[in-house]
């Protein structure tokens, strides 16, 4: 019974000098429930409460620190594991990857538009240098038949010559493969979330004279749609 007496007397000078409950417990074996109801009537000055107000938000912004590092970890772990998955992938893989991407983001014969080239739009960068090698590789389309049209908003047209200087190095392309850019209109009203630094507007990448390629294509999108 003088023990407890003794440690709650020591807890209750320790939270005087303005120590936490984490600091006390360090040095006073007890429960976190009993020592918070020794200390429920502890009186604060004003400079300790905002201490531990500091305290706590240090230790918050550490666990916070703690737990992105981890996440980053493991992130890195399952990327890896991902690559090991995905392996090495041959031309036929990769030919049945582009015609996928193309059949979510090109554009397709229509009844009313019965010759359509091959025509691919996105911003993604990846995407659109493994669409262009696609292009090259899969479908042994020459450099000199593709265009490609940057599509960029009118309040950027300052960062015009950047983001074209972008999609000539991530295609490999030259400036001979520019068309005219297509420039949109600025609707201050829209919220947009893609304008931070990795923006580059969007990409068109055309392939002249391409209406038969546009057709094989499609034959490989109804082959994978309907086996």
């Amino acid at each position: 019974m003088i023990g407890k007496f003794l440690e709650k007397e020591k807890a209750i000078a320790l939270r005087k000098q303005g120590k936490s409950y984490s600091e006390i417990l360090e040095k006073v074996a007890v429960s976190k429930s009993t020592l918070s109801l020794w200390l429920r009537d502890v009186d604060l000055t004003k400079k300790q409460k905002q201490a531990f107000s500091v305290k706590k938000k240090l230790a918050q912004l550490r666990g916070g620190a703690a737990r992105k590092a981890d996440r980053i970890e493991r992130t890195a772990v399952i990327v890896e594991q991902a690559k090991t998955i995905v392996g090495k992938l041959s031309a036929r893989e990769r030919l049945l990857i582009g015609v996928a991407l193309y059949w979510a983001e090109g554009s397709k014969e229509k009844s009313y538009r019965p010759s359509s080239r091959l025509d691919f739009a996105n911003s993604d960068p990846v995407m659109i240098r493994f669409y262009v090698d696609w292009l090259r590789n899969a479908l042994d389309v020459a450099d000199k038949d593709i265009q490609l049209m940057l599509h960029i908003h009118e309040n950027r047209l300052s960062e015009l010559a950047d983001f074209t200087k972008f999609w000539l190095k991530t295609t490999g392309l030259k400036s001979a493969n520019l068309v005219k850019p297509m420039i949109k209109k600025h609707i201050p009203k829209t919220k947009r979330h893609n304008t931070a630094d990795t923006y580059h507007g969007l990409v068109a990448i055309r392939v002249r004279r391409s209406t038969i390629l546009n057709r094989r294509v499609q034959g490989c999108i109804n082959a994978i749609g309907n086996p």
